[in-house]
């Protein structure tokens, strides 16, 4: 079992026997997430899935000097230049830390810095554990790539997938996002949080159960087991 803590949009937090993984923060400028105390978020290492910034906005606030933010190149420089430890790996490389590894895939979307600098290409990433192994798609349409997550990287246990599209795939196609890297389990994300992607709940949760498929729609703040 997986202790992940949801703080809106598509940021999580991941506890790995101790380890506190924090993935995308942004927190401060999602209305949803007005209750979160930013500044009560710990994190032993952060990742970031591309540079926009519903996805980086709270990393200089929760990062501390040596806490690894581990992203793309682009991204990585320029927290770096923010005063943060950027750790810079692009597709198909491999972050070692204590808790395990993490290896960053390809993810197809846009990336460019809060200052408007560019900011790389998008990915996502695969977590392994001694215990468990899960996907995080980042922002992404649907991929043929996806395919190979399961064929490189080995069984997934469960998955987070962006679901209100607009920006991102739509519910009905993360289905085959899911079926694509072999995964029963889902979490969604990047939904809600704006006007266009606001999503219909029992219709998303619906729409995986037909496919056989278990979709979770954690609320903002929620602590849950999986």
């Amino acid at each position: 079992m997986t202790k992940i803590t949801y703080y809106g949009h598509s940021c999580f937090s991941f506890d790995l026997d101790g380890f506190q993984l924090l993935v995308d923060p942004f927190i401060s400028g999602n209305p949803l997430a007005s209750d979160i105390d930013v500044d009560n978020i710990s994190a032993d290492a952060i990742l970031l899935t591309h540079g926009h910034g519903d996805h980086v906005m709270d990393v200089t606030k929760i990062a501390g000097e040596d806490t690894p933010v581990v992203t793309n190149y682009e991204v990585a420089n320029w927290c770096t230049s923010q005063g943060l430890n950027g750790v810079g790996i692009n597709h198909g490389g491999i972050w070692e830390g204590t808790f395990g590894s993490v290896k960053y895939v390809p993810a197809m979307h846009s990336s460019s810095l809060p200052d408007g600098s560019y900011g790389g290409n998008p990915g996502g990433f695969v977590v392994q554990t001694p215990d468990v192994r899960f996907y995080i798609a980042g922002d992404t349409c649907l991929t043929q790539d996806m395919k190979l997550i399961p064929l490189l990287c080995g069984k997934i246990d469960w998955c987070i997938l962006p679901i209100g599209g607009f920006f991102t795939m739509h519910y009905q196609e993360a289905v085959h996002a899911a079926k694509f890297v072999e995964c029963r389990q889902v979490i969604g994300c990047h939904f809600d949080s704006f006007p266009p992607i606001k999503i219909n709940h029992a219709d998303a949760v619906s729409t995986f159960s037909a496919a056989g498929l278990s979709l979770k729609l954690p609320a903002v703040g929620e602590t849950f087991d999986i």
